[in-house]
């Protein structure tokens, strides 16, 4: 089955697309939260999430601005990130905190700075050769330990941190020196 007949049942609403996906892409999605949730019942309860979510979300979903696995990988890790915070957090009471507790939300110009720096990253990553751009999202945006890049590109782990340690030294260099570090 192709993902376009995946996405046409699950766009008509017929439950076999939630099988068709879990069948298909399943092992796509499970791949993308497995370093981010250590817990194979947290990992179980986060794809059951993603199936939800792709049900509830897939007139968002637009061929036009990016792939089928992109937006499926997406909402995997987002949702794996999610539930990791949460459960780092723990779930604290809003009667615990006061008046006094300061806002965690970010002032017109922190955001503004944050928003120029986020460019100014996903510019330097675009000028990366496609080798180096895959080991930094594999690191840095589905959180795979260097251990498991290493065993999938049949490298060492010491060859894959050199790598990374090379790619950040650049990125560093291309992002203006050490304020970004």
């Amino acid at each position: 089955m192709h993902e376009k007949e995946v996405i046409e049942l699950i766009r008509a609403r017929d439950e076999s697309g939630v099988t068709a996906l879990l069948t298909h892409f399943g092992p796509l999605m499970r791949y993308v939260i497995a370093p981010i949730l250590p817990d194979a019942a947290d990992r179980e309860e986060c794809l059951s999430e993603c199936c939800m979510k792709v049900w509830d979300g897939i007139g968002g979903f637009d061929p036009e601005r990016g792939g089928w696995t992109a937006w499926l990988t997406a909402i995997a890790r987002n949702t794996a990130l999610n539930r990791a915070r949460r459960e780092r957090r723990g779930h604290a009471s809003l009667d615990e905190l006061d008046e006094n507790t300061p806002s965690a939300a970010l002032t017109p110009e922190e955001a503004l700075l944050l928003n120029e720096q986020r460019l100014a990253l996903r510019r330097a990553i675009e000028e990366l050769s496609a080798p180096e751009r895959n080991l930094f999202y594999r690191k840095y945006y589905y959180l795979q330990s260097s251990a498991q890049i290493a065993a999938e590109l049949g490298s060492t782990v010491r060859g894959v941190e050199g790598r990374l340690h090379r790619l950040r030294k650049k990125l560093r260099s291309r992002l203006g020196g050490e304020r970004y570090e």
